[in-house]
């Protein structure tokens, strides 16, 4: 069995590298992150007509290139190394794998286009104000049947949310939790955005009050999709933590060799040795763990809700101890606003954070594995 990238998978890291140190540069991060709608309308419209990212791993019968995860992993990891500040992650993992695994071909076929052309700029609504990752966490109402619903709740934490203009909502039946789509626009709606720390990654607060919503899928057997669509999640944002976390030992490695202190290079230290011995230690195990991560997910097997909290828990930790050791090894300049480490560390932070913490994935682990 050969894990290695084949050469048109590197290919594409190449490609997908040289766009974005054109177009998500430092100044171009600080410039969308300060907006309130976070992005870059002119880039996000490239990276579908131009470069087909929005469409790369959906199946081609609903418009896409079908490639598989292997793909995204690769796309993913340079985009955390760039922090590209766009409803990528939103949009194309988290709403277009809701939609593929609810099993509701209709849907596919009424949702799918618009996401892989990049027109539809999609999100997924489940955590609400308990930030529980859970099944229990779902409590917003979901009133009706047939082709009419209602909603009446709120969600909270929608990456995107304030921006998109699709709503994938994870909500509570008679029957159990259950996915619907709702238009941005629809009457009853209120998008608010939040205040987050990590800037490059905007966050909303959505308000249903009587919101008309369509049903995706079967009602009751939304948790089923979720479920799975959380472990794919968890596998694409260890991919984005890999590249944020190599950027960051690039990025002290390199002022290593040219900050000179006492006459000689501080990359000849033993402590700054050590530093980032350490860092390239955790930096390749965390590619093996994220890398072997987006090959279960490629092959839906058997050991993907295992390797993605693994994956998970593993490179939270390898990217905030790699984005917190970059500070240091900067000295005084890495503590300032205008160096771009802070964005590596709020951005690694965020990700520890986001659907759950390290120690919540080795407890999800241990449960999935019988200990």
């Amino acid at each position: 069995m050969n894990f290695a990238f084949s050469e048109e998978q590197e290919q594409l890291r190449e490609f997908v590298r040289s766009f974005l140190e054109d177009k998500s540069a430092e100044d171009a991060v600080r410039e969308q992150m300060d907006t309130e709608q976070g992005y870059d309308e002119a880039v996000w419209n490239q990276m579908a007509e131009q470069m087909g990212l929005q469409a790369l791993a959906i199946p081609e019968e609903f418009g896409g290139q079908g490639f598989g995860f292997v793909e995204q992993v690769v796309v993913l990891e340079e985009m955390g190394r760039a922090l590209l500040c766009a409803p990528y992650f939103s949009s194309c993992v988290l709403a277009a794998n809701a939609i593929l695994q609810s099993g509701d071909d209709d849907a596919k076929k009424a949702l799918l286009p618009g996401i892989a052309s990049g027109g539809t700029r999609a999100a997924l609504a489940f955590t609400e104000e308990s930030g529980r990752w859970d099944e229990g966490g779902i409590t917003l109402q979901a009133s009706g049947g047939g082709d009419s619903w209602t909603l009446d709740g709120t969600k909270m934490y929608v990456l995107d949310g304030h921006t998109a203009n699709l709503i994938i909502v994870a909500a509570r039946t008679d029957a159990g939790v259950s996915l619907f789509s709702v238009d941005a626009d629809a009457e009853g709606l209120t998008r608010t955005a939040l205040s987050t720390m990590d800037q490059t990654r905007k966050q909303a607060k959505l308000d249903f009050s009587g919101v008309s919503a369509s049903l995706i899928g079967d009602d009751g057997a939304g948790w089923a999709a979720v479920e799975t669509v959380l472990d794919l999640a968890a596998v694409a944002l260890a991919a984005e933590q890999v590249g944020g976390a190599q950027m960051c030992l690039d990025m002290s490695v390199e002022y290593a060799k040219v900050r000179v202190q006492f006459g000689r290079p501080i990359g000849s230290f033993q402590a700054i040795k050590h530093k980032c011995a350490d860092m390239l230690l955790e930096v390749e195990s965390a590619k093996s763990a994220a890398y072997y991560a987006g090959w279960c997910a490629a092959e839906m097997n058997d050991e993907l809700p295992q390797v993605a909290s693994l994956a998970k828990s593993y490179c939270s930790e390898a990217y905030f101890h790699a984005a917190a050791e970059n500070i240091q090894i900067h000295g005084g300049i890495g503590f300032t606003w205008e160096h771009p480490a802070h964005l590596y560390f709020k951005r690694a932070k965020s990700s520890e954070l986001l659907f759950g913490d390290p120690t919540y994935h080795r407890e999800l682990l241990a449960q999935r594995i019988g200990i």
